[in-house]
């Protein structure tokens, strides 16, 4: 049975620090942040391993990580029938330009071929 003085409590924090003081922050810089997050990338995103490998909290590096995903598209809004509409005669008129403009170019490229 042990005496007390070397268990650890759910933060890791030793029991017998009872004079109130926090354990002062750690502040990583940018550059480190951004190797941290590779580094996991690198390693398959096992953010346990990467974050005993660093020596910093798995919280923390999960927060890197997050932060890194570039953000998300917002959800497209539904759109009415009216606008899909607009959108289908639009794409045909397009469809229609460049069919014509490629059948220009499969001309001039015969009448230019031609010795």
């Amino acid at each position: 049975m042990q005496d007390g003085t070397n268990c650890m409590n759910e933060t890791n924090t030793p029991k017998g620090n009872t004079s109130g003081k926090k354990r002062e922050r750690r502040h990583y810089d940018a550059e480190f942040k951004k190797a941290a997050v590779a580094h996991c990338a690198r390693h398959g995103g096992d953010l346990s391993r990467t974050a005993g490998e660093l020596g910093v909290n798995y919280w923390t590096l999960r927060d890197w990580v997050e932060a890194a995903r570039p953000a998300a598209a917002p959800p497209a809004t539904p759109r009415t029938v009216v606008e899909l509409e607009a959108e289908v005669r639009r794409l045909q008129s397009e469809l229609a330009r460049v069919t014509e403009q490629r059948e220009i170019l499969k001309k001039s490229l015969g009448i230019l071929s031609i010795p």
